[in-house]
């Protein structure tokens, strides 16, 4: 007994070093208690990413099956968490980027089939695993000004708050030119499911507030039980049936937990894009590409200040290997037909809640894994209440805006629009693009041209023609 309790402890301490547990002030406990807090907040995309994308057929009438989706979405997510987690040792977790799988599923595959838009994601996954191995993603990502790296991460706060308060049906929109979003319906909050996020809310905050060991996650199994119990005496429902029911999962206990996964669509890719031209292929993939770089640059940037691994100019342990291995989610993504992986501002959820190191990750992925088989069971947590957790979290990141210096105007404007446009154009990278065109422009022209790296010129320039994409394909007839 004794020499198996001193090999478990051999063991656990060449993990604690691996993973720099102790060194970053952090415990197993802690480090398992994050993961799962960032998979409860996460796992919504089991059942989002498989709704967007079988909501429209691709240019030959085909759709995806939504069960087929929804494994895969799991499988790509906790395989990219884990390898993530073990290679870059950081408490980032992975799951099929919300902004791309929209980007395929409305703008691709009115063009291509299915199969070849997953191509064309596995096409920009190998894109980024280039500018990363090659240094030229790093030597980009250190041009950034600290200012914006600042400006991202309060932008993705702000971002990330706003999807919490729409999910939650808090905020929704007014069908009106102005003000096109209003305060629930109507003006009030009418519906028992937002009525909960806002007790799920006050809940989480008074225990983050007060420092509670588990704060979030205690408000996300609280909001969870107090939704179940609501749901088997009203019987609310889905908002799709009834007006005033639940977002995009029930929190019901009806029906069999366990399910098969369906993984038919893995290398469900064709490389075959001659229906297509070359302009077309260009574009499409310079649009994913830009969407995907800048998204995971920002999300990077934020969380790792999130979690205070990133220096004064915005660095993090690992930054070469981390930016590699997001370039390999895309490609695994669209080899799985789950949309291009990359990695997930909820996790700022699990870095609140005190995960340091990869080891976080292992609990993440592992719970995607058993996901895959335990669909049903993903769906018991409602979006109202995960969205009560991604408010906390984007509270807590706005907190940065402090460490920026607003007395010069050539930072105060770039950083306003960063945080602004992220969330009303609902896209990190329009945030990102805008902060560094006006930085780039707003400095050229006051006499301060110096002050610009060469690569932000480059990138402005890039953010330019991806802001103008629509006209200039009109043009070229694509």
């Amino acid at each position: 007994m004794a020499e198996a309790n001193q090999t478990e402890a051999v063991a656990r301490g060449a993990v604690d070093r691996y993973f720099q547990i102790t060194e970053r002030g952090s415990s197993f406990a802690t480090e398992i208690r994050g993961g799962l807090v960032t998979f409860v907040t996460m796992a919504y995309i089991v059942i989002l990413n498989p709704i967007i994308l079988t909501t429209t057929s691709d240019v030959d009438g085909n759709q995806l099956s939504f069960a087929a989706v929804s494994a895969v979405t799991a499988l790509t997510a906790g395989v990219m968490t884990i390898l993530f987690g073990l290679v870059s040792r950081l408490p980032f977790s992975f799951a099929a980027g919300l902004g791309i799988n929209a980007f395929l599923a409305f703008s691709v595959v009115g063009q291509v089939t299915w199969p070849e838009a997953m191509a064309l994601v596995v096409i920009n996954g190998v894109l980024i695993v280039l500018l990363a191995a090659t240094g030229l993603r790093r030597m980009i990502f250190d041009a950034v000004p600290v200012e914006l790296k600042l400006a991202i991460t309060v932008g993705i706060g702000l971002f990330i708050a706003f999807i919490g308060f729409v999910n939650a049906g808090f905020v929704t929109a007014t069908g009106n030119p102005s003000p096109p979003v209003g305060l629930g319906i109507g003006g009030s909050v009418v519906t028992i499911p937002t009525l909960i996020f806002v007790v799920t809310l006050i809940l989480t905050g008074v225990l983050v507030a007060a420092k509670v060991k588990g704060g979030l996650l205690i408000g996300l199994v609280s909001g969870t039980v107090i939704s179940v119990i609501v749901e088997s005496i009203w019987h609310l429902g889905s908002s799709q049936e009834h007006a005033g029911g639940w977002g995009l999962t029930v929190p019901s206990l009806t029906g069999a937990p366990f399910s098969i996964p369906d993984l038919s669509l893995v290398g469900a890719v064709s490389f075959d894009l001659g229906r297509v031209g070359i302009v077309t292929v260009i574009m499409l993939v310079f649009t994913l590409l830009f969407t995907n770089f800048f998204d995971a640059m920002g999300t990077f940037t934020g969380l790792s200040r999130e979690a205070g691994l990133a220096d004064e100019k915005g660095n993090f342990p690992r930054l070469k290997s981390a930016l590699v291995v997001e370039g390999v989610g895309a490609i695994a993504g669209g080899l799985t037909s789950s949309s291009s992986n990359t990695v997930f501002i909820e996790s700022g959820a699990g870095i609140g809640e005190g995960a340091r190191t990869g080891f976080a990750n292992i609990m993440t992925g592992a719970m995607f894994l058993l996901a895959m088989f335990f669909t049903p069971l993903t769906q018991i947590v409602p979006t109202e209440v995960a969205a009560a957790a991604l408010v906390i979290v984007g509270a807590l990141m706005m907190a940065q805006i402090k460490n920026i210096n607003f007395t010069d105007f050539r930072v105060l404007l770039p950083v306003f629009l960063t945080v602004t446009v992220m969330p009303m154009t609902y896209s990190i990278a329009n945030g990102i693009g805008a902060g560094f065109v006006a930085w780039v422009l707003v400095h050229a022209l006051s006499g301060q041209a110096k002050r610009v790296h060469w690569l932000l010129w480059v990138v402005a320039v890039g953010f330019v023609v991806f802001f103008a994409r629509g006209p200039i394909e009109a043009m070229l007839g694509v």
